[in-house]
């Protein structure tokens, strides 16, 4: 490696600071010597998750922190994005025994034979790295209620709100977390033009409840004719779920889940640590777990 390549790679491992790359490249390790969550057999809803090389050690974080901070058992399904190694897949299928692990293969073979009749939407599903968090999600729900989750959301304290909203069998929304702001890929207004409905402002496909009646083939085929809506390669996902959701009923969490850039976690029982502030979710989310005892209590 030459003197220049040294620097850069010195530069960016520590960018955010020596704290933020000891909780990253050595306390973030540790999860692996914590227990496997067990019994995720309970169908009430389903967590469904995409995964890849370089993003599963986050998810277990993720996932642990919600099982343990939930006191609940909601089946798993993890979905390979199809860079996982054998390793990778032991490593998952060990901490978490009784999941479905989605092979993409196995995923692109089933999925792409039931959107034959869903031209658009099969176009966008060979194309789209993210369409998995859409299209595969739906193909492989075994609940009628599906919990949204990404690999950058840490639980510290029971997700009261998000877990009432999943139980009640009278809750008939899907409910997510808000965003700093809306980020789509077509304007509401041509939304609403075309297709005569209002989409909620600030949808975040990170965290929140979706309902499977939701997740409408003929629905996402006809969102996927609108003009320009194939742009940014992750806003495109998450604006399909803000239509499908918006024509079905939506309405955010409450403040407290909300993706905020400044301040801290101060009392949230999650925070969604999105692409801008990735490297708090080792300096503040992983060091808060650590010293509230969660290692301790995880074993």
């Amino acid at each position: 490696m030459s003197l220049g390549s040294l620097v850069l790679k010195l530069r960016q491992k520590y960018q955010h600071g020596l704290h933020t790359a000891y909780y990253r490249d050595t306390v973030r390790n540790r999860i692996l010597k914590t227990k496997p969550i067990t019994s995720t057999t309970d169908k009430t809803c389903e967590i469904h998750v995409f995964t890849c090389s370089q993003d599963w050690l986050n998810l277990i974080w993720a996932l642990k922190s919600f099982y343990h901070y939930s006191q609940r058992r909601y089946a798993l399904c993890i979905h390979d994005d199809g860079t996982l190694t054998s390793g990778d897949r032991a490593i998952l299928e060990y901490h978490f025994p009784d999941a479905r692990l989605i092979e993409r293969e196995q995923a692109d073979r089933r999925v792409l034979a039931t959107l034959q009749n869903y031209p658009r939407c099969l176009e966008f599903r060979k194309t789209n790295h993210l369409s998995p968090k859409v299209f595969d999600f739906r193909e492989y729900l075994e609940s009628d209620r599906m919990l949204l989750l990404d690999s950058d959301v840490l639980f510290f304290a029971e997700p009261t709100v998000l877990l009432h909203r999943i139980e009640d069998p009278n809750y008939h929304f899907n409910t997510v977390n808000g965003d700093v702001a809306s980020a789509y890929t077509v304007e509401p207004e041509v939304v609403k033009a075309q297709l005569g409905f209002e989409v909620i402002d600030r949808f975040n496909s990170g965290l929140g409840l979706i309902h499977k009646q939701s997740m409408q083939l003929d629905w996402i085929e006809e969102f996927l004719s609108l003009p320009n809506i194939i742009g940014h390669f992750w806003r495109i996902e998450q604006t399909l779920y803000a239509l499908f959701s918006s024509k079905y009923g939506v309405e955010l969490l409450p403040p407290e889940y909300d993706v905020h850039l400044d301040g801290t976690i101060n009392g949230s029982p999650s925070r969604h640590y999105v692409g801008k502030i990735r490297h708090l979710m080792y300096r503040e989310g992983i060091q808060h777990l650590v010293k509230t005892g969660f290692f301790r209590e995880l074993q």
